[in-house]
């Protein structure tokens, strides 16, 4: 893991939301995830750290995690990354988007974040792995994982999200949630392989009928 990057998880809004900083602690630049509810205590945070907003990265366009998005860009009008399918899905626009189709690498300096394709909860979801640390929006929880039965769900898709990418990284990735939902903030890939019902459900068949119950 690079000794320059910075990761801040904190807490806002009446729904448990995690906003994320990924930062480089050399530069003093940093890229805000999913911005919502609170964007003067956002900013704010940034600057008291000594941090310059360079981009927003989306992991979905769900209100509760775009919220403050436009506020956010009225005083830091950067990039914001989202995927094709998930701008186009919920019609999300601008100058200023830029769409991602697939894999993908934002860089601060040394600090490299590598953009994860994770459909299931909506249709162009997506987690960002930053040296060993995954934010992973509303595709897994601590314990959980995110709905399948919302407008653009897909618990196929969520499946292969969960058991064929992000299980494919190594036991000691640190998974960091969209929301509060359980009293530990964040786990190890590792340990959540151990108690993550959703992930224990190991084919399609028992996932489906854990997540989407009324359709087995």
């Amino acid at each position: 893991m690079s000794e320059a990057v910075f990761i801040d998880q904190f807490e806002v809004g009446s729904i448990k939301n995690f906003n994320y900083f990924i930062g480089n602690k050399k530069t003093k630049e940093l890229v805000v995830i999913d911005p919502a509810w609170e964007v003067d205590f956002i900013i704010k945070r940034a600057e008291t750290n000594g941090y310059k907003i360079k981009a927003v990265l989306l992991t979905h366009a769900h209100p509760d995690h775009i919220e403050g998005l436009a506020k956010l860009l009225e005083t830091h009008y950067v990039p914001v990354y989202i995927t094709r399918a998930e701008a186009e899905f919920f019609n999300v626009s601008g100058d200023n988007v830029v769409l991602i189709d697939s894999e993908f690498t934002y860089e601060l300096g040394e600090v490299k974040i590598d953009f994860i394709p994770t459909p299931g909860h909506t249709p162009g979801g997506q987690c960002f792995l930053a040296h060993g640390h995954l934010i992973a929006g509303d595709t897994l929880f601590i314990d959980g994982c995110g709905r399948c039965d919302m407008h653009g769900g897909d618990v196929v898709k969520m499946f292969d999200s969960i058991h064929n990418r992000i299980m494919k990284l190594p036991d000691s990735t640190i998974i960091y949630p969209g929301h509060y939902y359980h009293e530990k903030p964040s786990d190890t890939l590792g340990n959540q392989k151990k108690t993550n019902p959703y992930m224990l459900a190991d084919t399609l068949e028992s996932f489906t009928a854990r997540r989407m119950p009324k359709l087995v």
